[in-house]
């Protein structure tokens, strides 16, 4: 995406169909470490990535997590929870699961579904 200050990448864990990871491309552990123009344009993708997101997956909602106490740099997780989910009022981290992996065409799908609606909104990750 054109003046983009993060990476995007679809989460492991696959549960939750459409779980992405926002990474900042810079180290930074708070957001008070950015710049306005940094915070603004973090939030910006943010935006754009989660209206994505929630057309690709058909979404009720999207969570975001802004944690960082494992890993302490500035990544977003970005979450479609859908009308289907199975504990639609708890948190990711609470819902217990077997973690789903994608390979193959199921992967490569829901990547360019992601790409292809990003697209449409101008941008890209």
């Amino acid at each position: 995406m054109a003046g983009a200050i993060a990476d995007l990448y679809l989460h492991e864990d696959q549960f939750f169909t459409g779980w992405c990871v926002l990474v900042l491309r810079r180290h930074a552990t708070e957001l008070f470490e950015l710049t306005q123009d940094e915070r603004h344009a973090l939030v910006d993708q943010a935006a754009l990535v989660a209206r994505a997101l929630k057309a690709a997956f058909r979404a009720r909602k999207i969570n975001y997590e802004l944690l960082g106490n494992q890993l302490p740099h500035i990544h977003w997780h970005l979450i479609p929870r859908r009308s289907d989910d199975p504990q639609p009022l708890e948190p990711v981290w609470r819902v217990e699961h077997e973690p789903k992996r994608m390979a193959g065409d199921e992967l490569r799908k829901a990547i360019e579904g992601i790409q292809t609606v990003l697209q449409a909104l101008g941008g890209r990750c």
